[in-house]
């Protein structure tokens, strides 16, 4: 296989989503996510700078789209890249996005940079995950709380998901679940809303069939404003227990599909006393 042939498959969409493209023309996907986005035809006609009779043409399969016409509408509708490159093949065109790997050579100083942003976070927890939030990188913090979990639940691809709502997951381990594990469906449901992704939603049909997510469904608190200005995860560990919360960090200007979807989630302590205990957690994995 030649350079260019793999730069070319690297690009192609994923499996499902060419299932899904098989289904339909570029216009009838231009059309699912300009209802998903909540436009009009006018609306998405004049932000992309072409006129309402020529967007009806393309959604109804009378007009082909340029390449430049669909880059403009998904920019508008806010398509993340994998499915750019899906209306890009489904009009006839050639995908524009590469994916990546990060174990790639040309990855290297991306993968180094994530990986030190990680480390230098320790004694917290802190990963790097994909669209599908299965784990890509952790820091010794990460690791440590998932050694605190069965070895059934850490066959790769370890998802962030799967191991903490499974009923031998985390949330076994927390006693506030009710509090924050609507809340992560909920996250996790609109994600899926938002991207189309299949994958997602799949995962979100799975991990919403798990005990805890089936009684946070049914038995959600009322929403309102509490003493706490961010939701705590509360977990018991070996040596006290913790209170964090957590925050998400994308990349600013991805041009690779790989990038786009990457998130970086940081745990930080939600009181000096959580701060305590994860700092004697990094103190027992060094002497350990």
């Amino acid at each position: 296989m030649t350079a260019m042939t793999r730069e070319v498959m690297a690009m192609l969409p994923h499996p499902s989503y060419r299932d899904r493209m098989a289904t339909g023309h570029v216009g009838t996907l231009l059309r699912g996510w300009r209802t998903r986005r909540h436009l009009s035809q006018l609306d998405l006609a004049v932000g992309a700078g072409v006129s309402t009779r020529h967007l009806s043409y393309v959604e109804t399969g009378k007009s082909r789209p340029s390449p430049e016409l669909v880059m403009s509408l998904a920019e508008h509708l806010d398509v993340p890249l994998r499915e750019r490159n899906v209306l890009l093949v489904a009009a006839g065109h050639a995908p524009r996005y590469r994916e990546s790997s990060l174990e790639d050579v040309e990855m290297g100083t991306i993968r180094r940079s994530i990986q030190h942003m990680l480390d230098a976070h320790d004694p917290y927890p802190a990963l790097a995950v994909d669209r599908r939030w299965d784990l890509q990188l952790a820091n010794g913090a990460a690791g440590a709380l998932v050694g605190l979990l069965p070895a059934h639940l850490l066959e790769p691809p370890i998802n962030v998901y799967r191991v903490t709502l499974h009923p031998d997951g985390l949330v076994r381990l927390s006693p506030n679940a009710d509090q924050w594990v609507a809340r992560w469906l909920h996250d996790l449901r609109r994600q899926a809303l938002l991207t189309g992704d299949a994958d997602v939603e799949t995962l979100y049909d799975e991990v919403s069939m798990y005990p805890a997510a089936v009684s946070a469904l049914d038995d959600r608190p009322e929403p309102g404003v509490g003493r706490d200005v961010v939701m705590r995860v509360e977990l018991v560990t070996p040596i006290g227990e913790v209170a964090m919360f957590t925050t998400l960090t994308t990349f600013g200007t991805p041009v690779d599909i790989t990038l786009d979807e990457l998130v970086i989630e940081l745990f930080w302590p939600a009181d000096a006393a959580s701060g305590d205990v994860l700092r004697a957690l990094a103190t027992a994995r060094s002497e350990g």
